[in-house]
């Protein structure tokens, strides 16, 4: 019984995972859905600042504080590990969710383009970053980063295994694909408005912060390994970077059993 209501947890939270990623397209784009980042009567400009400020920080507190290590230490304590990461996925998506219905919006236009290729182009663009979120997730491990590879390994009686890191297609050339995904479908707009710029700079910000606590996480795992990957890689903007003299590549310690060759940080 344990097994099957984990596998429908984790189900109704990736759902729901995937509804707020859906809706969010259409939220930042103004695209489709009711409720829009510019929709609805806007208010005054202080109070709405700071109910959206409050949303927002809402969002960032649940998903620092349970992303660290220590916290997932702690709740597995009291709940299943193999549901864990759903709680996760199940609390952020509805945070979002719930920002998404108590957002006030702000549209005094701060800059908007009218040339069909541009307004098509910058579109286009911003679609082009939800496209590389989703596709970055699926390079790791999309099933294992929203839950569901979890209560199904429990489900099935196995034990559960990181994935671990692999140095495959768009980490090859930035070492945040995802987190460069989200910035570029946020500020890619044809019409900027108060509203949308206080909700890409604030999520810009979050991203900057949240890449830099994951990458401490990320050398407590895997040590040289990672610090090499990061000396050959940058981590938002994909220019190459100067391999060091005698074109020696990063190397992948031997000696740490947690870093198996397929998550060897070598290019």
């Amino acid at each position: 019984m344990g097994g099957i209501f984990a596998i429908l947890y984790g189900a109704v939270a990736y759902v729901v995972f995937l509804g707020a990623f859906l809706y969010a397209i259409g939220f930042v784009g103004n695209l489709v859905v009711p409720k829009t980042i510019d929709s609805g009567e806007p208010g005054a400009l202080v109070p709405s600042l700071l109910i959206n400020g409050l949303l927002l920080s809402a969002f960032v507190v649940q998903h620092t504080v349970m992303a660290r290590p220590a916290f997932k230490r702690w709740i597995t304590r009291y709940v299943p590990r193999s549901i864990e990461r759903s709680t996760f996925v199940l609390a952020a998506s509805s945070i979002l969710l719930v920002t998404f219905w108590q957002w006030r919006p702000l549209p005094q236009i701060v800059w908007s383009v009218e040339h069909p290729a541009a307004v098509w182009g910058l579109s286009a663009l911003s679609l082009l970053g939800w496209g590389i979120v989703l596709v970055s997730s699926f390079m790791v491990s999309h099933f294992d980063l929203f839950g569901l590879r979890q209560v199904w390994l429990n489900f099935v009686g196995r034990p559960y295994t990181p994935v671990g890191f692999r140095l495959v297609g768009l980490y090859r050339l930035v070492r945040h694909p995802l987190m460069l995904g989200f910035l570029i479908a946020f500020w890619a707009t044809w019409r900027m408005s108060v509203g949308h710029l206080f909700f890409a700079v604030m999520t810009t910000l979050y991203i900057f912060m949240g890449t830099w606590l994951e990458e401490r996480d990320l050398v407590a795992e895997h040590g040289d390994a990672y610090r090499s990957y990061r000396r050959s890689v940058r981590g938002l903007v994909p220019l190459p970077k100067r391999r060091p003299r005698g074109g020696a590549r990063p190397a992948c310690p031997v000696h740490d059993q947690r870093v198996t060759d397929a998550a060897c940080f070598r290019l």
